[in-house]
């Protein structure tokens, strides 16, 4: 009898899941709560699989060996309850497609940047000639990977609800870039949840395996004090470069690393602004673990293109310039987007609020925002938190009403930027879909 594997959600991670399960010899079924995208359903019919949608059907989820679920469904849901009473192992995607590689894997957790970051390392290595694959929040799912291509390296996003779901897996080289308060609600608005969340990426390292972090960040500053770390702690910082690690002196981002000293002047850096400063750092010093050259490590980092939705210099239209951060989902994103604003800005802000805090936006905002143009069903909270800068404010509740608004707003030589701080599914699919409309609507002014 093959043991039976339960793949819960459909979509990237789902599909690979259910391709990797099958080729280790799993009996397979794909069950999702809602409707199956087209493309993913396809896929399921043409490889033969057993599934269904639009409900989960207990009865045979909890004849399971093994259940492997989508980062999306919480811990709190009624099929997931069932299947820990009944002592079945849950586990994520990455955990699985870990379990049957060899591949060195290089992780990204953070707030902020994860994207960015992973982008950039991936970029590095492949410009290096190394064969990586890119996978996690970003890329091909893993499972899929490891079940039809053979990479020597992976470089992985990782989400904390992805890291929840991991058990066994190590990474090789681990990167932590900063914690801030985000999707608290799925840790029981407790800050203390969320932080130990994100350092699961060191579980399982050893001392032949690299640690790097943001020695800045006012979150891991001190948890690194609380914890006994086995790996071999890198850190990186804007001031002055440690003995091992990256920092920051004369204008130049430096890379300490053995007897390896890296150096690149800011201004050659295509990422600019501090927080990419880190992001650049974390990049650098995996390309020196991995022994690439400096001056291919400088190369990558010098025509890196960055990556859609997050401070995308799209367009410029008479003189106006459009910037499109739809992927800035919090706070903190938009902090880093306001703060790296050189001209007058006008803010388009909006969307499915996650318990936002706008005040820590407050000084950004009089220092850098001329007009604020607000995108969502409901804009109360923010119309509240800003009706007393004299600022012109404007609601809208479609991109091309918002686009059009901030256009009429800005003058030659101005900045409007789409930073919303809020998930986008009032109005929008996704943030991806937030972006393209932004795009679009740009397009046609």
């Amino acid at each position: 009898m093959n043991k039976i594997a339960v793949i819960l959600g459909a979509a990237e991670s789902g599909v690979g899941a259910a391709i990797l399960a099958r080729k280790q010899g799993f009996d397979v079924f794909v069950s999702d709560l809602g409707a199956i995208k087209q493309k993913y359903k396809a896929e399921l019919i043409q490889r033969g699989f057993d599934f269904e949608e639009g409900q989960h059907s207990e009865v045979r989820i909890l004849e399971a060996d093994l259940v492997i679920k989508s980062p999306g469904i919480p811990d709190k849901a009624p099929i997931i309850k069932a299947l820990k009473e009944k002592h079945i192992p849950v586990i994520s995607e990455i955990e699985f497609a870990g379990r049957y590689t060899s591949a060195k894997k290089v992780c990204i957790t953070g707030s902020n940047g994860k994207t960015t970051t992973t982008m950039l390392i991936h970029h590095i290595f492949q410009q290096a000639g190394l064969n990586a694959g890119l996978a996690g929040n970003v890329g091909q799912s893993m499972a899929w990977q490891v079940a039809e291509k053979d990479f020597d390296y992976y470089v992985i996003e990782l989400s904390s609800f992805q890291l929840d779901g991991m058990y066994e897996f190590k990474a090789d080289i681990a990167i932590l870039l900063n914690i801030t308060p985000d999707h608290l609600d799925r840790y029981e608005y407790n800050m203390q949840n969320y932080i130990d969340s994100k350092f699961r990426i060191t579980q399982n390292q050893t001392a032949s395996d690299v640690f790097i972090y943001c020695a800045d960040d006012p979150v891991i500053k001190p948890e690194m004090l609380k914890r006994k770390m086995v790996a071999r702690c890198i850190p990186f910082t804007l001031g002055e470069p440690p003995a091992e690690g990256a920092g920051f002196k004369d204008h130049k981002l430096i890379i300490n690393w053995g007897k390896n000293i890296f150096t690149m002047s800011i201004l050659d850096i295509a990422l600019q602004g501090n927080h990419n400063t880190y992001n650049s750092m974390a990049a650098g010093i995996s390309g020196m673990v991995v022994n690439i050259r400096s001056e291919k490590i400088r190369e990558s980092m010098a025509d890196f293109k960055g990556v859609e939705h997050r401070l995308e210099r799209f367009l410029k239209v008479h003189g106006i310039e459009f910037i499109n951060d739809s992927k800035a989902t919090n706070i903190n994103s938009t902090w880093y987007a306001l703060e790296s604003m050189t001209q007058k800005t006008v803010w388009i802000v909006g969307g499915i609020d996650k318990g936002n805090d706008y005040s820590e936006l407050y000084d950004l905002v009089k220092a850098k925002v001329k007009a604020i143009v607000c995108l969502g069903i409901d804009n109360s909270k923010i119309l509240d938190a800003f009706r007393n800068f004299g600022l012109e404010m404007v609601e809208t509740q479609s991109m091309m009403d918002a686009v059009r608004s901030a256009y009429y707003l800005a003058k030659k030589g101005e900045t409007v930027l789409l930073s919303p701080a809020c998930a986008s599914f009032d109005l929008f699919e996704n943030y991806e879909d937030r972006g393209h409309q932004f795009k679009q609507s740009v397009r046609e002014l």
